[in-house]
């Protein structure tokens, strides 16, 4: 009997042993979410675990696109738009707190970045349809209804009031961001060690690989995306990355952004991409869009402003610029 004891006690120490040298995997899941490609990757200890704490992201993604998505005509963000003019909206505090932080935003990048860009009309087509520039009639009443200013809270009544019938508002420069936060935080609370939310590169990330390393982000090569020109290390941290490498126009040998400068109605000139590194995906993601607008020098200049804020601009003719923090790394 005491030698089937002692058995039974090296046997569970030795299962003990094995559980706590057990490795966690990379578990990795690719679908469409918000209407663009978001990659889930988790650090979990095994692939049923992992599959099942992706679902729980995803859900978080679903949820927030019912809110914030303008193309839903049950979410908070259509009844705001189909308001216009008429009257306040109450809301969540949820989308409340992301229409303040937007409306910050266009602030500090002067107009640059706009959440009432959706106001916009639609005369400038990037589909290879076009073969002559608006007029300048055309483009002046084409923004007549942009305008983050035009944009009413009231936050004793947490309501949401746009000015103008006709206005709308769109999270297209900063909904895939904050959906891969929202993600993030919720992954990280429920003690998952490690991961990245990639929202078509829009990207956050919190722990480590499965080795302990860094996670680490490849700037696309301007002569050739498929190539990575440095490797930036992510730590707790975010980037997002705005590029015309693929949507972009051509007139009498000048090239046209897709992304319009919601002051001017008038497609950016003089950037190929932008990448912005900060703790949170959502000011990166907004602050991508607003240094393309901004040009290189401006855009360059804000972010050297702001704390915990990094850029990369890669310009028309290919020439790589940063801001004061950046430091290249060429090996992965």
């Amino acid at each position: 009997m005491r030698m089937f004891l002692v058995l039974c006690c090296s046997l569970s120490c030795l299962l003990s042993m094995g559980q706590l040298d057990r490795k966690d995997i990379t578990v990795k899941k690719t679908l469409k979410l918000m209407g663009t490609r978001f990659e889930i990757t988790v650090v979990a200890p095994n692939e049923e675990i992992g599959y099942l704490d992706i679902d729980e992201a995803v859900s978080e993604i679903e949820r927030i696109e019912k809110i914030i998505s303008s193309w839903d005509e049950a979410s908070e963000t259509s009844r705001i738009n189909k308001n216009a003019g008429i009257q306040p909206v109450k809301v969540s505090p949820e989308l409340y707190g992301l229409i303040e932080r937007s409306i910050k935003i266009s602030e500090i990048t002067d107009g640059a970045f706009d959440i009432s860009y959706a106001s916009m009309d639609r005369i400038w087509r990037f589909d290879g349809t076009m073969d002559t520039i608006p007029s300048e009639m055309e483009i002046k009443n084409s923004i007549a209804k942009i305008g983050y200013q035009k944009i009413i809270l009231d936050p004793s009544e947490q309501t949401v009031f746009l000015k103008e019938p006709g206005m709308r508002i769109s999270f297209g420069a900063i909904g895939k961001g904050y959906a891969a936060d929202r993600a993030k935080e919720l992954l990280s609370s429920k003690g998952v060690k490690g991961g990245i939310i990639n929202a078509s590169g829009d990207l956050t990330t919190w722990g480590t690989k499965v080795t302990g390393e860094k996670w680490l982000v490849g700037i696309a090569n301007p002569l050739s995306k498929e190539k990575v020109f440095s490797w930036l290390p992510i730590v707790e941290s975010s980037v997002a990355t705005s590029g015309n490498y693929e949507k972009f126009i051509m007139f009498k040998g000048k090239k046209y952004s897709h992304i319009i400068d919601p002051r001017t109605g008038y497609p950016t000139t003089g950037i190929n991409s932008v990448s912005i590194f900060a703790k949170q995906a959502e000011l990166c993601d907004a602050l991508a869009t607003a240094v393309f607008i901004m040009g290189k020098d401006s855009g360059i200049h804000m972010i050297n402003q702001i704390d915990g804020v990094e850029a990369v601009v890669v310009d028309s003719d290919n020439k790589i610029h940063r801001s004061s923090g950046i430091i290249f790394d060429t090996n992965p």
